[in-house]
């Protein structure tokens, strides 16, 4: 599929990609998250069924399979 951001003849491929979401005030990292992204701007579509499964992650608050350090941008 053709990338929809205008000027950018980028056509659509299927990757994996880590997705980052802060959720009730906590930042959540879910890797291997499958989408569509353009090698040319990088511009990225998540399917509704992947919003749909990230959201129900998200709702069930599992617990996390790694943690990583969080740095403060100041």
């Amino acid at each position: 599929m053709r990338c929809s951001i205008q000027g950018c003849p980028g056509e659509y491929e299927a990757r994996e990609i880590t997705h980052t979401v802060r959720h009730h005030g906590r930042i959540v990292v879910i890797d291997h998250v499958p989408a569509e992204v353009c090698p040319i701007c990088g511009d990225v579509l998540l399917t509704p069924e992947t919003v749909r499964h990230i959201e129900a992650l998200l709702q069930d608050s599992p617990e996390p399979s790694r943690t990583i350090p969080l740095y403060e941008y100041a």
